[in-house]
Protein backbone atom coordinates (compact mmCIF):
# COMPACT_ATOMS: atom_id res chain seq x y z
CA UNK A 1 0.00 0.00 0.00
CA UNK A 2 1.68 2.94 -1.29
CA UNK A 3 -0.26 6.76 0.13
CA UNK A 4 1.08 9.71 -0.45
CA UNK A 5 -0.27 13.37 1.33
CA UNK A 6 0.55 16.45 -0.19
CA UNK A 7 0.73 19.43 2.35
CA UNK A 8 1.83 23.12 1.73
CA UNK A 9 4.24 25.19 3.92
CA UNK A 10 2.16 27.63 5.23
CA UNK A 11 2.54 30.58 7.97
CA UNK A 12 2.23 29.79 11.36
CA UNK A 13 -1.71 30.93 12.12
CA UNK A 14 -0.61 32.45 15.39
CA UNK A 15 1.95 35.03 13.49
CA UNK A 16 1.01 38.37 13.10
CA UNK A 17 1.04 39.21 9.24
CA UNK A 18 2.36 42.30 7.77
CA UNK A 19 1.36 43.53 3.80
CA UNK A 20 4.62 43.87 1.97
CA UNK A 21 2.60 44.93 -1.63
CA UNK A 22 1.06 42.03 -3.08
CA UNK A 23 2.01 39.18 -0.93
CA UNK A 24 2.95 38.85 2.85
CA UNK A 25 6.23 39.96 4.75
CA UNK A 26 8.07 36.74 5.20
CA UNK A 27 10.56 38.36 8.10
CA UNK A 28 10.01 36.97 11.29
CA UNK A 29 6.80 34.76 10.23
CA UNK A 30 7.12 31.19 11.61
CA UNK A 31 6.32 28.77 8.75
CA UNK A 32 4.35 25.59 9.51
CA UNK A 33 2.75 22.51 7.94
CA UNK A 34 -0.66 23.40 6.87
CA UNK A 35 -2.92 22.69 10.34
CA UNK A 36 -5.18 20.22 7.82
CA UNK A 37 -2.36 18.70 5.68
CA UNK A 38 -1.42 17.91 9.35
CA UNK A 39 -4.63 16.02 9.72
CA UNK A 40 -3.87 14.07 6.56
CA UNK A 41 -0.41 12.93 7.38
CA UNK A 42 -1.84 11.32 10.83
CA UNK A 43 -4.83 9.59 8.72
CA UNK A 44 -1.93 8.44 6.39
CA UNK A 45 -0.04 7.09 9.40
CA UNK A 46 -3.13 5.16 11.06
CA UNK A 47 -3.88 3.35 7.80
CA UNK A 48 -0.38 2.07 6.90
CA UNK A 49 -0.50 0.69 10.77
CA UNK A 50 -3.66 -0.58 10.26
CA UNK A 51 -2.61 -2.58 7.26
CA UNK A 52 0.22 -3.60 8.80
CA UNK A 53 2.58 -2.30 5.96
CA UNK A 54 2.85 0.29 3.10
CA UNK A 55 4.74 3.13 2.77
CA UNK A 56 3.49 7.27 3.46
CA UNK A 57 5.47 9.39 1.24
CA UNK A 58 5.05 13.32 1.66
CA UNK A 59 4.87 15.59 -1.30
CA UNK A 60 5.14 19.40 -1.64
CA UNK A 61 5.72 22.17 -4.24
CA UNK A 62 7.57 25.08 -3.30
CA UNK A 63 11.05 26.23 -2.73
CA UNK A 64 14.02 25.08 -0.95
CA UNK A 65 12.51 26.15 2.51
CA UNK A 66 9.60 23.90 2.15
CA UNK A 67 11.94 20.79 3.25
CA UNK A 68 11.46 22.09 6.84
CA UNK A 69 8.17 20.95 6.58
CA UNK A 70 8.67 18.08 4.75
CA UNK A 71 11.28 16.93 7.43
CA UNK A 72 8.52 17.82 10.00
CA UNK A 73 6.35 15.27 8.59
CA UNK A 74 9.13 12.50 7.92
CA UNK A 75 9.62 13.11 12.04
CA UNK A 76 5.98 12.30 12.22
CA UNK A 77 6.39 9.16 10.72
CA UNK A 78 6.08 9.31 6.95
CA UNK A 79 8.77 6.75 5.11
CA UNK A 80 10.11 9.28 2.88
CA UNK A 81 9.58 12.61 0.94
CA UNK A 82 9.37 14.61 -2.33
CA UNK A 83 9.98 18.59 -3.26
CA UNK A 84 8.66 19.60 -6.36
CA UNK A 85 11.02 22.77 -6.28
CA UNK A 86 9.05 25.80 -8.14
CA UNK A 87 6.54 29.10 -7.56
CA UNK A 88 3.88 28.50 -5.43
CA UNK A 89 0.77 30.97 -6.16
CA UNK A 90 -2.44 31.37 -5.73
CA UNK A 91 -3.31 29.65 -9.05
CA UNK A 92 -4.36 26.22 -7.55
CA UNK A 93 -4.21 25.05 -10.97
CA UNK A 94 -0.68 25.29 -11.60
CA UNK A 95 0.31 23.33 -7.70
CA UNK A 96 -2.28 20.64 -8.63
CA UNK A 97 -0.74 20.32 -12.35
CA UNK A 98 2.52 20.20 -10.59
CA UNK A 99 1.19 17.48 -8.09
CA UNK A 100 -0.68 15.57 -10.84
CA UNK A 101 2.36 14.88 -12.71
CA UNK A 102 4.66 13.34 -10.22
CA UNK A 103 1.56 11.71 -8.83
CA UNK A 104 1.04 10.10 -12.18
CA UNK A 105 3.99 8.62 -12.44
CA UNK A 106 4.44 7.45 -8.53
CA UNK A 107 1.22 5.77 -9.33
CA UNK A 108 -0.27 5.46 -5.65
CA UNK A 109 -3.14 3.80 -4.43
CA UNK A 110 -4.11 6.52 -2.10
CA UNK A 111 -3.42 10.31 -2.26
CA UNK A 112 -4.52 12.63 1.08
CA UNK A 113 -4.64 15.99 1.21
CA UNK A 114 -5.85 18.65 3.46
CA UNK A 115 -9.12 20.18 2.78
CA UNK A 116 -7.66 23.56 2.46
CA UNK A 117 -4.62 25.33 3.17
CA UNK A 118 -5.22 27.82 5.78
CA UNK A 119 -3.13 30.77 3.92
CA UNK A 120 -5.19 30.69 0.74
CA UNK A 121 -8.17 28.91 1.59
CA UNK A 122 -9.28 27.34 -1.57
CA UNK A 123 -10.56 24.16 -1.17
CA UNK A 124 -9.83 23.14 -4.96
CA UNK A 125 -6.22 21.84 -5.57
CA UNK A 126 -6.93 17.89 -4.28
CA UNK A 127 -10.20 17.89 -6.79
CA UNK A 128 -8.51 19.61 -9.58
CA UNK A 129 -5.46 16.65 -8.76
CA UNK A 130 -8.62 14.37 -8.81
CA UNK A 131 -9.86 15.45 -12.26
CA UNK A 132 -6.27 15.61 -13.75
CA UNK A 133 -5.72 12.13 -12.99
CA UNK A 134 -9.45 10.96 -13.71
CA UNK A 135 -9.36 9.67 -10.34
CA UNK A 136 -12.62 9.54 -7.72
CA UNK A 137 -12.58 11.87 -5.32
CA UNK A 138 -14.31 12.30 -1.65
CA UNK A 139 -13.99 15.83 -0.08
CA UNK A 140 -13.82 16.83 3.50
CA UNK A 141 -13.18 13.27 5.32
CA UNK A 142 -13.14 13.57 8.77
CA UNK A 143 -12.16 9.45 8.73
CA UNK A 144 -11.03 6.90 6.49
CA UNK A 145 -10.56 3.36 6.55
CA UNK A 146 -9.09 0.75 4.02
CA UNK A 147 -11.03 -1.94 3.35
CA UNK A 148 -9.84 -4.09 0.74
CA UNK A 149 -9.66 -2.18 -2.97
CA UNK A 150 -11.62 0.55 -1.34
CA UNK A 151 -11.26 3.37 0.84
CA UNK A 152 -14.49 4.23 3.04
CA UNK A 153 -14.75 7.75 3.88
CA UNK A 154 -16.94 9.34 6.87
CA UNK A 155 -18.25 13.43 6.28
CA UNK A 156 -19.55 14.87 8.76
CA UNK A 157 -22.96 16.74 7.60
CA UNK A 158 -25.40 18.53 9.26
CA UNK A 159 -27.37 15.91 11.39
CA UNK A 160 -25.60 13.01 11.33
CA UNK A 161 -22.22 11.46 9.25
CA UNK A 162 -22.33 10.66 5.57
CA UNK A 163 -20.15 7.33 4.20
CA UNK A 164 -18.71 6.93 1.07
CA UNK A 165 -17.04 4.45 -0.79
CA UNK A 166 -14.52 4.98 -3.55
CA UNK A 167 -12.47 2.48 -5.49
CA UNK A 168 -8.58 2.75 -5.16
CA UNK A 169 -6.76 4.48 -6.32
CA UNK A 170 -8.33 7.27 -5.37
CA UNK A 171 -7.95 10.98 -3.90
CA UNK A 172 -9.42 11.74 -0.26
CA UNK A 173 -9.15 15.69 1.43
CA UNK A 174 -9.10 15.43 4.83
CA UNK A 175 -10.60 17.70 8.12
CA UNK A 176 -10.65 17.77 11.54
CA UNK A 177 -12.16 14.60 12.91
CA UNK A 178 -10.54 11.99 15.16
CA UNK A 179 -7.29 12.42 13.72
CA UNK A 180 -5.40 14.36 16.26
CA UNK A 181 -1.89 14.76 14.73
CA UNK A 182 1.09 12.89 16.77
CA UNK A 183 3.84 14.99 18.29
CA UNK A 184 6.97 13.98 16.91
CA UNK A 185 9.05 12.50 19.29
CA UNK A 186 13.07 13.23 19.53
CA UNK A 187 13.34 9.19 17.79
CA UNK A 188 11.54 10.18 15.09
CA UNK A 189 12.83 14.08 14.87
CA UNK A 190 16.57 12.63 14.70
CA UNK A 191 15.03 9.53 12.13
CA UNK A 192 13.84 11.92 9.86
CA UNK A 193 17.71 13.36 9.31
CA UNK A 194 18.51 10.58 7.56
CA UNK A 195 14.90 9.31 5.85
CA UNK A 196 15.04 9.97 2.13
CA UNK A 197 14.20 13.45 0.62
CA UNK A 198 14.04 13.79 -3.08
CA UNK A 199 14.33 17.25 -4.57
CA UNK A 200 12.98 17.50 -8.48
CA UNK A 201 12.06 20.33 -10.47
CA UNK A 202 8.08 20.96 -10.75
CA UNK A 203 6.14 21.10 -13.62
CA UNK A 204 3.98 23.68 -12.54
CA UNK A 205 3.20 25.46 -16.29
CA UNK A 206 2.27 28.93 -16.07
CA UNK A 207 0.40 30.72 -13.60
CA UNK A 208 -2.55 32.29 -15.14
CA UNK A 209 -3.61 33.67 -12.02
CA UNK A 210 -2.00 37.41 -10.27
CA UNK A 211 -2.43 39.09 -7.56
CA UNK A 212 -2.92 42.50 -8.11
CA UNK A 213 -3.51 44.02 -4.28
CA UNK A 214 -3.64 42.97 -1.03
CA UNK A 215 -5.36 45.74 1.81
CA UNK A 216 -6.24 45.51 5.75
CA UNK A 217 -9.71 44.96 6.02
CA UNK A 218 -11.43 47.93 7.56
CA UNK A 219 -10.85 48.83 11.29
CA UNK A 220 -13.85 48.11 13.54
CA UNK A 221 -16.14 51.23 15.11
CA UNK A 222 -16.14 51.28 18.34
CA UNK A 223 -18.94 49.76 20.40
CA UNK A 224 -21.78 51.75 21.83
CA UNK A 225 -23.51 51.74 25.25
CA UNK A 226 -27.21 52.68 24.42
CA UNK A 227 -28.33 52.15 27.60
CA UNK A 228 -29.50 48.89 30.11
CA UNK A 229 -31.91 46.69 30.90
CA UNK A 230 -35.55 46.82 29.09
CA UNK A 231 -35.19 50.71 28.25
CA UNK A 232 -32.69 50.43 26.06
CA UNK A 233 -34.85 48.63 23.02
CA UNK A 234 -36.35 51.60 21.68
CA UNK A 235 -33.11 53.41 21.25
CA UNK A 236 -31.41 49.96 20.16
CA UNK A 237 -34.67 49.52 17.20
CA UNK A 238 -34.25 52.97 16.63
CA UNK A 239 -30.33 52.53 16.04
CA UNK A 240 -30.50 49.21 13.99
CA UNK A 241 -32.85 51.04 11.65
CA UNK A 242 -31.87 54.13 10.58
CA UNK A 243 -27.87 54.19 11.45
CA UNK A 244 -27.61 50.32 10.65
CA UNK A 245 -30.27 49.98 8.43
CA UNK A 246 -30.53 46.38 8.88
CA UNK A 247 -34.63 46.44 10.15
Amino acid sequence: MKIYVCIKRVPDTAARIRIDGTSIDPSGVKYVVSPYDEFAVEAALRAKEAKGDGEVVVLTVGDAAAAEQLRAALAMGADRAVLLEGEVGMDGLATARALAAELKEAQPDLVLFGMKAVDGDQQQVGPMVAELMELPCVTVAAEIELEGDAVVAHREVEGGVEVMEATLPAIVTMTKGEHEPRYASLKGIMAAKKKPLEQKAAQTGESRLRVHELSYPPERQEGRIVGEGADAVPELVRLLREEAKVL
